[in-house]
């Protein structure tokens, strides 16, 4: 496995920062380049009303979701470039293997490992629980993607911090 480049995750938290700072109801954000993947249509229709008991926000991208109160805790992308091996932390909740860069901690981008297409979440633990949005998201994800490989150690939670 191997983690998101440094430029991937910049311009996450560069779309991250325009989704947070806009004063409309909708989330502006990128889709990813497989974005058009049916299996990332039967993910978004699966996705939860709200997550860690913040309300789901419309958005102006194919294959996303966002959540949040006063702005955006958690962001999704499906169809993303899945991560490849790495020495990042694996973890499984939700029944999903997540793989959890910790770079921007007490931010984390999180994305699937052996699941195709992947999917990434931005999660703001300033806000929400990861473990809370991991484990409510898994229910759509594993439902609209195919497992193709697993972690070989995985922890069961993120750090709460």
């Amino acid at each position: 496995m191997r983690l998101p480049s440094l430029a991937a995750t910049a311009a996450l938290a560069i779309l991250v920062g325009a989704a947070l700072t806009g004063c409309s109801t909708t989330v502006n954000l990128e889709p990813a380049e497989g974005a058009e993947d049916p299996a990332c249509a039967e993910v978004t229709v699966r996705l939860p009303g709200s997550v860690a008991d913040q309300p789901r926000l419309w958005t102006d991208a194919q294959a996303t979701g966002a959540w949040g109160a006063q702005t955006s805790s958690v962001l999704l992308r499906c169809g993303v470039t899945p991560p490849g091996p790495t020495e990042a932390k694996c973890i499984t909740l939700g029944g999903v293997d997540w793989v959890v860069d910790e770079s921007q901690a007490p931010r984390y981008l999180v994305t699937t490992y052996g699941r195709v297409p992947a999917v990434e979440v931005f999660i703001d633990n300033e806000t929400v629980s990861p473990n809370d949005v991991l484990s409510a998201l898994g229910v759509a994800v594993s439902a609209g993607t195919t497992s193709e490989r697993a972690c070989t150690l995985t922890e069961t939670l993120v750090p709460e911090d």
